[in-house]
């Protein structure tokens, strides 16, 4: 990724990653707030509401993961070891004393915003030819698969999709001007969010886009993760690969 710091400390990871965790329960806490006041909780959902709560991993060197099980039904998890940062997010059950996390995409799409001039780390400037929409977060990464509609103060538009680096190129005529781009994650039936290009960019053609869910950043780490009780306030897996346990604080 061109505009982006290569290196990010682990502190800056695991802070993003923590926001997801608090930004998302207290959204929530404040929905369950409401529907516990419309009706009450079935008898039903009372045996699982001893596992809600914020778990962190216990007994893994230079690890870090967390779990968050939520009263709704909801929970979000993250991991970060080395160079792997992996996060997910979805819907729990509770059946025959084992604990099943079932990740699902963002239901909501993404918003975007322009870099601010102070944040951009452009290394290559744009080839000859070509107009380059950078895409990712600050102090983050890169954002991959981010379908780019690229406009032309002529009207002509050309679409591509950001690679791993974050990076979507496509040629353009030198006569054209750039004045807009319409961003939207790969797939997604979502409208076109469009953002004017400041003239320093256009001439430059190249600019960059930050994206504002870590979610579409950082990789989904399952699709489904089973954990199992094995003491109090402790919840054991190996969805993995290899044991993990998780203790609730």
């Amino acid at each position: 990724m061109k505009s982006l710091t290569q290196v990010k400390t682990k502190a800056s990871l695991l802070n993003a990653l923590a926001a997801l965790l608090i930004l998302s329960s207290g959204s929530s806490q404040a929905q369950n707030t409401a529907n516990q006041s419309a009706t009450l909780k079935p008898k039903a959902a009372e045996p699982a509401a001893e596992w809600v709560g914020h778990y962190y991993l216990k007994g893994q060197m230079e690890m870090g993961s967390e779990l968050l099980l939520r009263a709704d039904g909801s929970f979000a998890w993250m991991i970060s070891y080395g160079a792997m940062d992996q996060q997910a997010q979805g819907r729990w059950t509770l059946k025959d004393q084992t604990i099943t996390l079932t990740s699902a995409k963002p239901s909501q799409a993404p918003k975007f915003r322009l870099f601010e001039e102070d944040e951009l780390r452009i290394r290559k400037p744009a080839a000859e030819g070509t107009w380059v929409a950078i895409v990712g977060k600050p102090q983050v990464g890169p954002a991959a698969n981010m379908e780019v509609m690229f406009q032309a103060r002529s009207g002509k538009t050309a679409t591509a999709v950001t690679d791993r680096r974050g990076d979507a190129t496509v040629a353009m005529a030198a006569d054209e001007a750039w004045v807009r781009v319409g961003l939207r994650p790969k797939g997604q039936q979502s409208d076109w969010q469009w953002l004017d290009v400041p003239a320093q960019r256009a001439q430059a053609r190249i600019a960059a886009f930050a994206i504002d869910d870590e979610r579409y950043i950082i990789p989904v780490g399952f699709e489904r993760m089973e954990l199992r009780p094995v003491g109090p306030k402790t919840l054991r897996t190996e969805s993995l690969g290899f044991p993990m346990t998780y203790s609730k604080e």
